[in-house]
This record gives C-alpha cells, structure tokens and sequence, in this order.
C-alpha cells in the first residue's frame, strides 16, 4: 500500500484525502482505520503531527474538505497516470469495508469529472463505477 509517488509531500496529500474519503459516511469504519494507519506506517507518516492528528479521529474532516483536497491533489491538469493512482487508492479504501455509502458513491461520480481521460469512451472510471453501483444495489437489497 506504499504509494506509487516519489514526492513525500503527495504522499501526503494523499494521505490527507483519504482520511477525508474514509469520514464521507459519517465514521471510520474498523476496516478503512485499518488501511490509513497501514498506510501511515508504511510511508514513514507517522511521526508527522498532522498525519497523527487525523489518525486521532478526534474531528471528522468535513466532506467539503474531501472534494477540495481531490480537486488540490489532481491539480489543473492531472496526468492520466496520476488520476488512476488517486482513483485505486480512494477504491481501496473505499470498499476496504465491503459497503459503499452514498456519499463514497457521490464522492466517486464527482471525481470523474476530473477524468483526464474523459472524452475516452470507455475511461478507467466508467469500470469503477458500475462495480460501485452494483454495489450499492447490493447493499440496498440487502437493508430491505
């Protein structure tokens, strides 16, 4: 789970970001806390007074946050390659407790729009998303 980026201050952003995607439902779910202090570990994050701030959980990040961080992250013109990284981590995590929340799936449609890879017919992202639709419907047969 060590991140594919050289630059230690992506890492983390990236951190950062998926810290924010893991509080889109409203809590850190066992499994996702799990990922981000992997994570932390493995990418010598640990000792950084933020990144142990956030592992807290002390304040949930607002979902606001989340959508300015991706956006941050990606920048004006994200390479194909960078968007990808970003999309396999936030998968990652996201379905690393095996429910999408609406908001995980919200979150997921919205970073599409920052697709590079957008005028492609069939994007990396258009393969994501019906696994978290179906996905979701999964979920939702399952509440009824």
């Amino acid at each position: 789970m060590k991140t594919a980026t050289a630059n230690p201050h992506k890492t983390k952003e990236l951190f950062k970001l998926l810290m924010a995607a893991a509080w889109l439902d409203g809590e850190i779910q066992i499994e996702e806390r799990e990922y981000l202090h992997k994570m932390a570990q493995e990418n010598a994050l640990c000792d950084d007074p933020e990144i142990r701030a956030l592992l807290s959980e002390a304040k949930q990040i607002p979902i606001s946050d989340c959508y300015e961080w991706a956006k941050a992250y990606l920048g004006d013109n994200p390479g194909q390659t960078h968007y990808e990284e970003l999309l396999e981590s936030l998968s990652a995590l996201i379905y690393s407790d095996g429910d999408v929340h609406t908001e995980e799936a919200k979150f997921l449609v919205e970073l599409q729009q920052l697709d590079p890879a957008t005028t492609a017919p069939q994007s990396i992202f258009d393969g994501i998303l019906k696994t978290v639709q179906k996905a979701y419907r999964s979920a939702l047969k399952k509440q009824s």
